[in-house]
């Protein structure tokens, strides 16, 4: 006799407005949001190694845009595919990452030096390439109010004080240099650990969400 697989019973979870399953597009979503934060944790620290040890080759200044640009889209993706309750705070964090995109690829077009010396000459840019990291920093501020992680604890008051000290000027090369290797370690250390934490954790109270947007439907 031929036994059939019987199908997995959905687990239900007891959320604040009620019961709710988590589906395969949820994992999914979840799998997509730890693989844009791993490729952009990737980028930022092959980029920061590249600037730490071999900072006076132009040909690696040179490979630092690419890098950038991979670290933005990987940053975008998990952008777009991130839990968070407050709908209009999730808007505003995709719209900081869209400007800090435009603005780098304005940047890298007009200056005819690579996007990495246009900014430590002259960091006034940061007023725009820096929404890219008030993004990051969003989500930095988010995994750390959720999950209580010691590392973006650290990152989230650390990105901010790195750059506008550095548009102040008031960070010496030896400070930034620990500054930007602390602040690599400390991310991949963060994208590294996402990959074991339980999926459902990302996904959050799916009644939340559903409650959140039945009202805007009413």
């Amino acid at each position: 006799m031929v036994q059939t697989e019987q199908p997995a019973i959905p687990v239900i979870y007891q959320g604040q407005f009620g019961e709710y399953t988590i589906n395969e597009g949820d994992r999914w979503g979840v799998l997509i949001y730890r693989a844009g934060l791993i490729i952009a944790a990737l980028c930022f620290t092959v980029a920061t190694a590249l600037v730490l040890f071999q900072g006076n080759n132009p040909l690696v200044i040179q490979a630092l845009t690419p890098l950038y640009f991979g670290f933005w889209l990987g940053l975008g993706v998990s952008l777009l595919t991130i839990h968070i309750y407050l709908i209009p705070l999730h808007q505003l964090l995709q719209l900081f990452w869209l400007i800090g995109g435009i603005a780098s690829a304005v940047f890298a077009w007009v200056d005819e030096e690579p996007l990495a010396l246009t900014i430590y000459h002259h960091p006034y840019t940061l007023f725009g390439v820096g929404f890219t990291f008030v993004a990051l920093t969003g989500i930095y501020f988010k995994e750390a109010f959720c999950f209580n992680r010691m590392e973006t604890k650290l990152l989230t008051p650390l990105v901010p004080l790195l750059l506008l000290g550095f548009i102040a000027g008031i960070w010496s090369v030896s400070a930034q240099k620990i500054f930007l290797a602390f602040w690599a370690i400390q991310f991949i250390i963060f994208a590294g650990r996402k990959i074991f934490q339980d999926i459902p954790g990302d996904i959050g109270d799916k009644s939340v969400f559903d409650y959140l947007k039945n009202r805007k439907a009413a």
